[in-house]
């Protein structure tokens, strides 16, 4: 396992997590990437107190990140939160990064009383789909519907 630092992103972040996300969008076909679009809410993410962006940094580069964001459950009857934007660079995948960026999201959520977390991930993208299985997530009768407005 390489180490990486876990920490919080900061504004000075934002050009390194916006090409992550243009890896991260090139792998699901729901979303287009545009960099003026996802800037705004990584940005809008970074000012919210009800949300956190970590990111894995080893020598001074961002090679990772994930994302989340608290929303009340009426079937938790608390807090739950959901990850996003869960993605690792290429050349440092299979090195624990994604685990350890899952693991302290999850620390970070515990300390706010969250009895769950969720995401949404690509059906068609296998090896996330193992990735999260192996750390113990577990697959819903849910799907996710959207509208756009």
């Amino acid at each position: 396992m390489t180490q990486a630092v876990i920490r919080p992103a900061n504004p000075g972040d934002l050009d390194a997590l916006v090409d992550l996300l243009r890896m991260l969008f090139g792998i699901e076909t729901d979303f287009d990437f545009a960099a003026a679009r996802q800037r705004r809410g990584l940005a809008m993410l970074l000012a919210h107190e009800t949300a956190v962006i970590l990111v894995a940094e080893t020598a001074g580069q961002v090679i990772g990140m994930c994302s989340g964001q608290l929303t009340i459950s009426t079937a938790e009857g608390g807090f739950s939160l959901l990850v996003e934007d869960m993605v690792v660079a290429e050349p440092w995948q299979g090195r624990g990064i994604g685990r350890e960026l899952l693991t302290t999201l999850e620390q970070w959520a515990a300390s706010r009383k969250v009895g769950r977390l969720q995401l949404l991930a690509d059906r068609n993208n296998t090896a996330a789909l193992e990735f999260y299985r192996k750390l113990g997530w577990q697959p819903t009768e849910l799907i996710c519907q959207r509208r756009r407005l």
